[in-house]
């Protein structure tokens, strides 16, 4: 199931968006770019066991918001931008996959930025660094695919069933 290239040590939670308690006993880094339609798929189908997780304390959520160069992602760049680095994120990326078919087939970035505002409401966030750390980060670690997620020193993809993710969990 994991791709044995890639290198757990180098990601840290210190760098991507944090969601629960710091100190849970498990913790997933979650590797993704908002418009790649697996990442959607991952989210729409594991959103509710990771925020149950979340609420019990059992569980620090880190978002890595991805960018990628390839062009069928580049719009997910553009969304990447307001997504804010809180617990309000959750939402603002729900709201994003949840109107993908809408944006993800627009033909340029600012069509895409005037609908991050205007359809959806959003504001353009301070978090280039940030996005840019991920960036370096995946580039250090060897994650080079979306969605990449990791729980310890294990890598997965959105396949995994929901009792083989539990059982990752301490």
């Amino acid at each position: 199931m994991g791709t044995k290239k890639i290198d757990p040590t180098k990601v840290t939670s210190s760098v991507g968006i944090k969601i629960g308690k710091a100190d849970a006993p498990n913790l997933l880094f979650e590797f993704v770019n908002l418009r790649c339609p697996f990442c959607k798929q991952w989210w729409d189908e594991k959103l509710d066991l990771i925020s149950k997780e979340v609420n019990s304390e059992n569980l620090h959520y880190v978002i890595k918001l991805f960018n990628k160069d390839s062009a069928s992602l580049s719009l997910g760049n553009v969304m990447h931008e307001y997504v804010p680095a809180n617990e309000q994120a959750i939402k603002v990326i729900t709201d994003i996959y949840n109107s993908q078919s809408q944006w993800g087939s627009l033909s340029t970035q600012e069509e895409v930025r005037e609908f991050a505002e205007e359809t959806l409401g959003l504001i353009k966030q301070d978090n280039q660094k940030m996005l840019q750390d991920i960036v370096e980060e995946a580039a250090n670690a060897d994650v080079h695919f979306v969605p990449t997620l990791i729980v310890d020193d294990f890598d997965f993809d959105q396949k995994i069933s929901n009792d083989d993710f539990l059982s990752l969990l301490r």
